[in-house]
């Protein structure tokens, strides 16, 4: 028996696509076959599965857990969570991988599976090679058991394993995705004053989309904060594992700004600490994290590819502009943005400022937001190719990690191949509205030399 992928589901991080167009039971029937063989493979007999908040959870989670038992693999049910409560899952519990059913921060019709295979990303050519066993019917035969454990108690009493924050008065926005439940119990056990939004989990987001690095879907939050004069509010995405944040001026602080204050602590206890962060984070972090006395390690963006590097460079701390924290240092190395949100306030609480004050004294930058340009697949890496060849070859001072990363008197600007979609990604960064405008010419002029216009933004 083969089973074969529709070719867009199988993405660099993860597996994710629409359900009942390019996703179906059958694929997670495969999945499961071509997990449990792997894990069987690497000596290991036991998995860890949870879900997210979407209508068809329970039917990919049934259908996977029936092909995980087939290959002989015991699987252990953790129920509905957020996707950082089936990463520590497979941290603490006796088994030898994990995979969460979920569709992140998409629209409510796609689902997807992220995966961790002995306490290391699943990403890539791990991908790949689900697909290509599947094709062969590559997988091996057996029946596991299925058993449940309750998790989520354990789950938020080690989030709160060493609070060393403060009272803070905080409004948190879980987007009526997985998180809710898990902030629910957690607020109860901090110190301060807590108001919650959208907790409830919906599978239709009735509310707003739940993606916090979108500044229009932190409106709610925005007005909560307003309203009971908060001292700052937090935000989740669909699946809990990306944080927003903003300052009781309601101001966002970004990604890779909320990077440079969680530094701080860490640093302390961890000095001349490597800091992770993606080629999308302002020079302001690389600055600040020098300033602390840490190494800053620009790394290509993509969890399951800093996650991978932070082990290899036994980073205690790293983090992407689209709101991933990774803490490695008193924690397991995985993204967790409830985490993350615990964490925020033991670290306001040492710098002995108010986060509007750290917000204030941070350097003001002008910024575009992340844009987007459609281009034919086969073209998005030879188009990044040409650039880097054209920019070498005028001697411009530019960083090729990930893409072409260009530092100019003005500032810096970025163009990337999407790893998930048919897009190029563009990101510029400068002191004053002139110098942006002069970046985004750099970025017109090498778009136009490999034959694309800046046309209208693509969507997510």
């Amino acid at each position: 028996m083969s089973h074969v992928f529709d070719p867009t589901t199988l993405r660099e991080y993860d597996i994710r696509g629409i359900v009942g167009k390019t996703l179906h039971k059958d694929d997670a029937y495969a999945i499961g076959r071509g997990f449990g063989t792997l894990v069987r493979r690497a000596g290991g007999t036991r998995v860890a599965v949870g879900y997210d908040g979407r209508e068809s959870s329970p039917m990919l989670e049934a259908a996977l857990i029936n092909g995980l038992t087939t290959s002989g693999v015991d699987v252990v049910r953790v129920g509905l969570g957020p996707t950082p409560m089936l990463y520590y899952a497979e941290a603490v519990l006796e088994v030898d991988g994990g995979i969460q059913i979920t569709g992140s921060h998409n629209p409510a019709d796609y689902n997807g599976f992220k995966m961790v295979l002995q306490h290391a990303p699943f990403y890539g050519e791990d991908i790949t090679l689900i697909g290509a066993m599947a094709a062969q019917g590559d997988w091996l035969e057996g029946a596991g058991t299925v058993s449940d454990v309750d998790i989520m108690d354990d789950y938020v009493g080690r989030l709160l394993a060493g609070y060393a924050g403060g009272a803070y008065r905080i409004g948190w926005d879980a987007g009526n995705g997985a998180a809710g439940p898990v902030i629910e119990k957690l607020v109860k056990l901090l110190p301060g004053e807590h108001h919650l939004l959208f907790t409830d989990v919906d599978a239709n987001f009735p509310n707003h989309h739940p993606d916090p690095t979108e500044e229009k879907n932190l409106a709610h939050l925005k007005a909560l904060v307003a309203e009971k004069k908060l001292d700052f509010g937090v935000a989740f995405d669909g699946d809990g594992d990306r944080i927003g944040a903003i300052d009781g001026e309601g101001r966002v602080i970004w990604g890779d700004q909320l990077l440079g204050i969680l530094a701080e602590p860490v640093l302390k206890a961890v000095p001349g600490g490597t800091i992770i962060a993606d080629v999308k984070t302002s020079q302001a972090l690389y600055d600040r994290v020098a300033e602390l006395g840490g190494k800053p390690l620009m790394w290509k963006t993509g969890h399951s590819l800093i996650k991978a590097k932070m082990k290899e460079v036994d980073s205690p701390l790293g983090g992407e502009m689209s709101g991933h924290i990774f803490f490695a240092w008193d924690y397991y190395g995985f993204d967790d943005a409830i985490y993350a949100a615990v964490r925020l306030m033991s670290a306001v609480r040492q710098s002995g400022k108010s986060l509007t004050e750290i917000k204030d004294a941070m350097p003001d930058m002008v910024n575009t937001p992340e844009m987007r340009f459609q281009v034919d697949e086969s073209r998005k890496f030879a188009v990044v190719g040409e650039v880097l060849a054209r920019l070498k070859a005028d001697g411009a001072e530019v960083n090729d990690t990930d893409g072409a990363r260009v530092n100019t008197p003005d500032g810096w600007w970025l163009l990337r191949a999407s790893n998930t979609q048919d897009v190029l990604v563009a990101r510029a960064e400068a002191k004053d509205e002139a110098g942006l405008e002069r970046l985004m010419g750099q970025i017109d002029s090498q778009l136009a030399a490999s034959g694309i216009a800046r046309g209208p933004q693509a969507g997510h």
